[in-house]
């Protein structure tokens, strides 16, 4: 059985720090939420949008042709805002929504499909995710790469920003990654159940998601299933930050 029906949802808001007004920026001759909007596109979903609380990124997807969904402006995570948009839409707790995050112009069409499949394969699960291999020391000790620790069934068994699993006779001088032990990055990219979109917003934080920073830790720790597929390498990174923009446009470019 193959993933039929499922939708593409793109949170997309302008209160970046780093690099204001980020979905408007200029991406090779296209607004960054456009570029977004066209990796969508071509991921065979029945329907895609672009969620967001403000009306100049709406007037922009509009524009381009695009389907906006105004959302509230006080949401604290790109899930709740998902939710939003799963009850604005009256789509079944049964459909699958694909979240492509709204600075993510260089994700494969094709894992976006992938992500829905996930969940098609797997009944069991409430949320789809993938994850690559830990090559590095630097990057097993980094906060900012998030670590999951899956069970021999594919489905996550803990994610946190500290290395896990936690190997404890290793040589804490070495640089180089403990022996026997399969370290795993995970990567942003997620398809829910609309059911559990409602679970997760009522739910509320959980005290491992607040100590980590982690929202995904708060539907784990409820019992929700969370299948993990691994990929043998990261797709390109997102834009956070002017240099990233720059890196972006030469994609579309044809810059090598």
């Amino acid at each position: 059985m193959t993933a039929s029906g499922f939708r593409v949802v793109i949170p997309s808001r302008l209160g970046s720090t780093r690099l204001p007004n980020k979905p408007l920026l200029d991406v090779a001759g296209k607004p960054l939420v456009v570029r977004c909007l066209d990796v969508a596109r071509r991921a065979g979903a029945d329907e895609v949008l672009v969620a967001t609380d403000d009306e100049r990124i709406a007037d922009v997807v509009r524009a381009a042709g695009g389907d906006v969904q105004l959302t509230r402006a006080d949401h604290p995570s790109g899930t709740d805002r998902l939710a939003e948009v799963a009850r604005a839409r009256g789509w079944t707790d049964d459909a699958i929504v694909v979240n492509l995050q709204g600075d993510e112009p260089l994700v494969p069409s094709e894992l976006l499909a992938e992500l829905a499949q996930q969940l098609v394969d797997h009944p069991g699960a409430g949320i789809a995710t993938m994850a690559t291999p830990i090559l590095t020391h630097e990057e097993l000790h980094s906060p900012n790469a998030v670590k999951v620790a899956l069970r021999d069934d594919g489905f996550a068994h803990y994610f946190s920003r500290a290395p896990i699993p936690f190997a404890r006779d290793a040589d804490r001088r070495s640089t180089t990654l403990p022996e026997g032990v399969r370290y795993l990055r995970h990567l942003g990219l997620y398809a829910y159940r609309v059911a559990t979109l409602h679970q997760f917003v009522a739910l509320g934080p959980h005290p491992h998601e607040r100590a980590e920073q982690l929202e995904q830790l708060r539907p784990l720790a409820a019992g929700v299933g969370i299948h993990v597929r691994v990929l043998d390498s990261a797709p390109p990174p997102g834009v956070d930050t002017a240099e990233d923009l720059e890196r972006a446009a030469a994609v579309f470019r044809g810059a090598p």
